[in-house]
Order: C-alpha cells, then structure tokens, then sequence
C-alpha cells in the first residue's frame, strides 16, 4: 500500500513546492484535482500531464490518480437531461481520462456530488439513471487507455444519487467493463452506511469492485484527527493483499493544511507499522 496526498490541501503552493512538502511528509504520491492546475482544465493537455510527473519523480512522487473531476469548468452536469451538456460532459471526463493516462495515473475518482444531483423538477431516479449512461460511455474510454474510472458513494448530505458502496457496486456489475469500479472514501461510509465501513470494504473488495481508498475522519479531518477508526480498514486491506494507494482527503485543514498532511501521513504510517509488527 502506497500513501498519496490529495494536492488540493497544499493547492496555495506552486506544484513543484506541493511535491517538495509531500515527499518529505512521507507520501510516495499525489492525488490530482484538475482545478488546482489550470482555470480551465479543458486546457490540460499530455504535455502538462508529463510535464507535471517529470516533476513529481524528481521528488521521488508518482502521480497516483486524479479526483474532483467536475468542479471546473463550471456547468457540467452527468445527471442534466440536456443531451448536449451531457454529451459536453462525457468528452470532458474522456479527456480528463486520457490527461490521467499521460500522467501515469492508474485511477480516476469520480464523486462531484453537484455534478450528479437532480436539477428541479427532476426525481433522483431520473438523475441517476443519466449518470449511469455517462459512467457506461466512460468505461470503453478508460480501459482504451489502460486506467480505473472509480466512482464514488457520497453521503446523502452531498448528494442523493449513489450514496452506498452497495449501490456503486450494483452499477458496477451492470456495466460489466474492468474499468469501471467502486472505491471506499471513509468519511462517506461512515456517514452514510449502516455496517462499519471495513466489514463494507472486506465484502466489495473480496468481490473485486473496490480499486481505490480515500481515508479521512467522519468529522471532514485528516485520518486519525476525529473519532473515525482508521486499523480496521487498514487491516482489511492488508488481509486481501490490497496494493493501490490510500488517498489522504480531508477538507477540513487542521491546524492548518501543512499540519493536517503531515499529522495524517504520520497516523497512517503508524498503523501500517504496528500492522507490519502484528505479522511477526
């Protein structure tokens, strides 16, 4: 298991000082949010993607994945009714994918609750059903291109629209591409499910729907900075051998987002240590 940080919390530092703090807090990568590395993040293109892992190898980093798909630019919408901005949205995510790829990224996360939450007038159902026919355009686009559309249940304060690894997982096997899969954000399963989230993560990752985890407490802080429990997911994830990265995405930056990356990239190597000792 490898730790990445996502690059929003430093998002006030240049990339290159980003990758600096990272890998000296002990992360061996970096989750990409598109907004942090361009206004315009149609504008991306494979030349930045590469540029952008050139820097992150000098810093001994990878670029493990990229996250927060939608936030710009702004007035995409998978769930819209509107086949035009819907098809606009595709192409957009299309082209995130293959920015992905030329970076050396094996994963996409896809949440952006506004993106997939029901206009007025429209019933969850309706939404749903809309963002499931993005998420099937997608998969043929990612596996092309050799990555994992991961999407992700949100808890149903950030949107109505897939809230359960159970829901994700169904949309999972009725797609039925190897590109397409499910992924665990602690802070949402614990929010949202109704089983503690590494008996959640035991099940779908045995079943093979899970290729991703984001750790981060109830309380919106980093792993380890709430009352959310971090060992048992970390115990389930080496007992099936799981060897993708753990994300480390909080939103609430305490003290501030230097401190909470570094608090939280000691808590998780401390619990993988004291696994590692459990072995012996």
């Amino acid at each position: 298991m490898k730790l990445a940080l996502c690059n929003e919390v430093l998002r006030q530092l240049p990339f290159e000082q980003q990758c600096r703090a990272a890998a000296a807090l002990g992360y061996a990568g970096l989750e990409l949010a598109p907004f942090t590395l361009a206004a315009d993040p149609t504008t991306l293109d494979a030349r930045q993607a590469r540029d952008l892992a050139a820097v992150a190898a000098d810093h001994g980093l990878a670029i493990s994945s990229l996250h927060w798909l939608l936030v710009q630019p702004e007035g995409l919408s998978l769930s819209t009714p509107d086949a035009a901005l819907h098809a606009r949205t595709v192409d957009f995510l299309k082209h995130l994918i293959d920015f992905a790829a030329a970076s050396g990224a094996a994963v996409l996360v896809h949440g952006s609750p506004k993106q997939r939450s029901p206009g007025p007038g429209q019933t969850v159902d309706d939404a749903f059903e809309r963002v499931i026919a993005g998420w099937q355009a997608l998969a043929p686009h990612a596996q092309a291109a050799g990555v994992v559309y991961c999407i992700e249940p949100l808890a149903p304060f950030e949107t109505p629209v897939m809230n359960t690894l159970a829901q994700a997982a169904a949309v999972v096997e009725r797609i039925g591409s190897p590109a397409l899969r499910t992924m665990l954000d602690l802070s949402a399963a614990t929010l949202a499910e109704n089983e503690p989230p590494a008996t959640l993560l035991r099940r779908h990752l045995a079943a093979g729907h899970v290729a991703h985890v984001q750790l981060n407490d109830a309380n919106r802080r980093g792993p380890g900075q709430g009352s959310t429990p971090v060992l048992p997911v970390l115990r389930v994830l080496k007992s099936l051998d799981y060897r993708g990265w753990l994300a480390i995405e909080p939103f609430d930056y305490h003290p501030d987002a230097m401190g909470c990356a570094a608090f939280s990239a000691g808590h998780v190597a401390g619990l993988l240590q004291a696994l590692a000792e459990e072995q012996r």
